[in-house]
């Protein structure tokens, strides 16, 4: 099964980033907007994964990850990989206390490796995906809007985060939660 590690999102974030889709979607770019209850914030992609190896990756961060404490994060401006003028991804940054949010993450990538997963070898870049460009049309308008995008008004507070299981489906993925794990600062 496809598993990744993530932090959902509070209903606050969902519906400013459901309201920036809503501006880019003006624009008439040809893009495939990622649905709201779909987007989160990943840590950890695993792709495919003996289910087996659930119960001690959980353990694994529960121990070393769930001791951290809650903190906070801001929705940032707008971006796209690989650049903002040769969009793929649309996305979301972050801002606030991103030094906790890169600590969470080491953590989490330390338990996969122990785990057995490969390591990463690019640098965490957090975002949220709004979504993928399938085509030309309007992409200068798109640009345009991507620029001009300022931070969004929205807080998350992370005080828990998810080991998922992605099903590939042809209408988008569809998202379980294995396991969750509380940040307890403990």
């Amino acid at each position: 099964m496809r598993v990744f590690v993530a932090i959902p999102l509070s209903p606050e974030c969902r519906d400013t980033l459901g309201a920036m889709q809503r501006a880019l979607r003006e624009t008439g770019a040809d893009v495939r907007w990622v649905p709201l209850p779909s987007i989160h914030l990943t840590l950890k992609f695993l792709g495919e994964t003996d289910p087996a190896a659930v119960p001690a990756l959980n353990r694994g961060l529960v121990r070393e990850a769930g001791t951290l404490p809650p903190f906070r994060i801001r929705l940032g401006g707008l971006g796209a990989f690989p650049h903002p003028g040769r969009p793929r991804v649309v996305w979301c940054g972050l801002d606030g206390e991103t030094g906790a949010l890169d600590l969470l993450q080491r953590r989490v990538e330390a338990v996969c490796v122990r785990v057995g997963f490969p390591p990463e070898e690019r640098p965490f870049r957090p975002h949220l995906t709004l979504g993928r460009v399938t085509g030309k049309r309007n992409l200068s308008l798109l640009v345009d809007c991507i620029k001009m995008g300022s931070d969004l008004e929205a807080t998350l507070c992370v005080d828990r985060f998810h080991i998922y299981r992605s099903v590939l489906k042809p209408q988008g993925a569809v998202y379980t939660t294995l396991a969750t794990i509380s940040l307890t600062g403990a």
